[in-house]
């Protein structure tokens, strides 16, 4: 059986994605792509939150576990969510690339 995560009521979805922030910055540090991972998040943002406030507004999910505060009509997680994704990604992207790379050697 697995453990009931709703345990932290309304700070379920925010404390996830907290745990899932500390590794994509893991990776992000690992990888040194600090300013891919935010330059790829701010161009998808806007699609992103567009897509987030059509889905909520006709009702095609709901999050029931959130804080309940929201900004433009989204829940503050989503935002969240909508820079957490992109930073996985490309943090896992760079992270396998530069382990594929192989290391220079000493220089003399």
């Amino acid at each position: 059986m697995l453990p009931d995560i709703g345990v932290l009521g309304p700070y379920t979805y925010l404390a996830t994605e907290l745990m899932w922030g500390a590794v994509a910055a893991g990776l992000l540090h690992y990888s040194g792509a600090w300013r891919s991972a935010l330059r790829t998040a701010l161009v998808l943002y806007p699609f992103a939150l567009a897509w987030d406030w059509y889905t909520l507004e006709v009702g095609v999910f709901e999050i029931p576990l959130r804080t309940g505060v929201e900004l433009l009509g989204v829940p503050v997680e989503e935002h969240v969510f909508m820079f957490l994704v992109p930073a996985m990604v490309v943090g896992t992207h760079e992270s396998l690339r530069k382990l594929r790379s192989p290391e220079p050697g000493p220089t003399r």
